[in-house]
């Protein structure tokens, strides 16, 4: 996901590369269960997800991972952009929409930790 070349990033957090089991589901409820997906790298401000499945840009989503030697994350995601270039990995840019200010920190925290 990086941008071509000649063309700035346009992020607001830096990302850090890791992978990270996410559970996906839906926010209306409207399917029981959950899918799960690996994070390529996670930022405060969202994340990569990994996958051959993909959501439509704009759909929101139950997202739901634990920090390593920390909390379990709740949060909900937009996504915000889907890769399916077959020289790239395949997946989606996920935009945390509602993230608690617990959760925050503890992102934060982990991506101090480098």
């Amino acid at each position: 996901m990086t941008a071509p070349a000649g063309t700035p990033e346009q992020r607001a957090f830096a990302r850090r590369t890791v992978e990270l089991p996410v559970q996906v589901g839906d926010t209306d409820q409207r399917v029981a269960g959950a899918i799960r997906f690996d994070t390529r790298d996670l930022s405060l401000g969202g994340a990569f997800l990994r996958s051959d499945l993909l959501f439509e840009v704009g759909e929101v989503l139950a997202l739901e991972f634990s920090i390593p030697g920390g909390p379990t994350v709740h949060a909900r995601g937009r996504v915000v952009h889907v890769a399916r270039d077959p020289q790239l990995p395949t997946g989606m840019g996920i935009a945390f929409a509602n993230l608690s200010e617990c959760d925050r920190e503890a992102v934060r925290a982990f991506l101090a930790r480098g």
